[in-house]
């Protein structure tokens, strides 16, 4: 089983988290953050990555600390979870709509953390999130799972739909780009020899 374990600490959050990578999308998420948990139960649905995944944050000043490290966290334990990524099929892309909305997300496994996000809100939150908060997310996950990730919203009008249209992208694309490719199992997809970035 490809799988990681990791918990991270500061004065300003404590989060744990545990992904499964050849899992069947089960979740178990608690962050203090409604929206936050819907969107992160989303990657894990429509992944079938199984996520725990356990934050306390200081909730009290805002939402940033706990999106962004939870990001961190989740990222960090992607990247563990991958080990020397021999025979995954690296490369993927989802066109996701949802109502209105489409969105467009490309993903390379390659060791180079790149985020290009070009999704824009019309409202400053979904109820009680920051909708700023989604590339904050996509940021610090990206930069520590060692991705690069493309995500492109060309049209939508409502937020929830927008920003959850994103998070299933990155689901769909991340499943596929996971997968065994069993024409190159025991090979690792890259002419180096290594995606160690």
């Amino acid at each position: 089983m490809r799988t990681a374990t990791l918990s991270r600490q500061t004065r300003e959050t404590e989060i744990s988290a545990t992904v499964t990578l050849d899992g069947s999308g089960q979740a178990r998420i608690s962050t203090g953050v409604g929206f936050f948990d819907h969107m992160l139960d989303q990657i894990a649905r429509h992944s079938l990555i199984d996520l725990d995944v356990q934050a306390k944050g200081d909730l009290h000043i805002d939402q940033h600390h706990t999106v962004e490290d939870t990001g961190i966290v989740l990222g960090q334990a992607f990247r563990q979870a991958l080990g020397d990524m021999r025979g995954i099929t690296r490369y993927a892309d989802v066109l996701l709509p949802m109502d209105e909305t489409l969105t467009r997300v490309a993903i390379d496994i390659s060791g180079r953390p790149f985020l290009v996000f070009r999704t824009e809100f019309h409202h400053d939150k979904v109820g009680e999130f920051d909708t700023d908060l989604v590339r904050e997310f996509f940021q610090a996950f990206a930069m520590n799972a060692g991705v690069t990730l493309h995500v492109e919203t060309l049209y939508g009008v409502n937020d929830h739909h927008i920003a959850e249209s994103c998070f299933k992208g990155l689901a769909r694309a991340l499943g596929s780009a996971i997968s065994i490719d069993p024409r190159q199992k025991d090979r690792v997809p890259s002419t180096k020899g290594s995606l160690a970035g």
